[in-house]
């Protein structure tokens, strides 16, 4: 039985360093996409973790499937296709750490995954099932997302997702509204940002974001605020877990996933049922995920720069 299985994109993050003596700019090659992010966030903690996914035959799929396992994640049910490849990422960083994405996937091997072609043996046996919303912008992994997360939500697991938005991966915004706002009355667990809460709500403001979400049938529902924390809405309603001090951001690369994974790690260690967790526990699963999240931005990258737990304890403890 794995902890938390994550099925979507897995790419290559290149991501800016510095300016060359030359004037170049200088990229390093990081494993990234979104889920692989959080299933390599929730195995260092150490949870049980699984990727279901498709990356290309070529040198960059093969290294990211040598991530997955030397991160201890299961990678039975990631592909490698020699017709289709790898999706690769350029993400500039400005000096605030905020990023800006140029995506090289014309189709890339992730939106290429078949129904036929996903591990039901990992995926009939998984607590959590978590999916990002890259799976979704085209066929057919489109439908090979709603196939997988329909059963996994038949076998008994929770249903998590993060709809990731990436504008240039879209034709527009009403198509992206669409498609991403389609899949929220299968899941149990959401995470979103500040910044997606009027494209998946209509409304702005997060608690009205939160409580729309949460009307839809999304039991635990979280909303991302960056450096100042996070905003939970559950059963007993709202409340505010304030971010932890960071020394430097060297990038926030990866931040939502990290907070994601460890806010997943609390859930599949927790005992609970989703509809019998209070308020104080999700205070307590969402200020492990913003300890995670502080430690994760004060490194470059996001796979490389997740933490492992007594790294997150000492955090919470100081």
């Amino acid at each position: 039985m794995y902890d938390i299985t994550t099925f979507g994109e897995i790419l290559i993050d290149f991501t800016s360093q510095d300016i060359n003596e030359d004037g170049q700019m200088l990229y390093a090659r990081n494993p990234g996409g979104a889920p692989a992010n959080v299933a390599v966030a929730a195995s260092r903690l150490g949870a049980h973790t699984a990727f279901i996914g498709k990356a290309g035959k070529d040198m960059h799929g093969k290294f990211l499937k040598s991530v997955l396992e030397k991160e201890n994640v299961d990678t039975k049910g990631m592909l490698l296709d020699e017709n289709y490849f790898t999706t690769l990422a350029f993400v500039e960083v400005s000096e605030t750490g905020e990023r800006t994405f140029s995506f090289a996937r014309k189709p890339g091997a992730d939106t290429k995954i078949q129904k036929e072609e996903v591990d039901v043996d990992v995926l009939d046996h998984t607590h959590i099932f978590h999916v990002g919303s890259l799976s979704l912008t085209d066929q057919p992994a489109r439908d090979t997302t709603f196939y997988a997360v329909k059963r996994a939500k038949n076998k008994g697991s929770v249903i998590s997702y993060d709809p990731n938005y990436r504008a240039s991966l879209w034709p527009d915004e009403k198509t992206a509204k669409k498609h991403m706002r389609s899949l929220v009355p299968y899941v149990d667990l959401m995470k979103i940002s500040d910044e997606e809460t009027e494209l998946l709500t209509d409304h702005k403001d997060v608690r009205e974001a939160a409580e729309a979400l949460y009307s839809q049938g999304v039991k635990v529902v979280a909303v991302t605020l960056g450096g100042e924390g996070a905003y939970l809405y559950g059963k007993d309603g709202g409340c505010m877990v304030p971010g932890f001090a960071v020394k430097q951001i060297a990038d926030t690369n990866g931040a939502g996933d990290s907070f994601w994974g460890g806010f997943l790690y609390k859930i599949s260690t927790s005992e609970k049922q989703l509809d019998e967790l209070t308020q104080e526990d999700l205070k307590e699963f969402a200020r492990f995920g913003n300890a995670v999240a502080s430690l994760c931005v004060e490194k470059k990258g996001a796979i490389p720069a997740m933490p492992e737990l007594a790294q997150v304890e000492r955090r919470i403890a100081k």
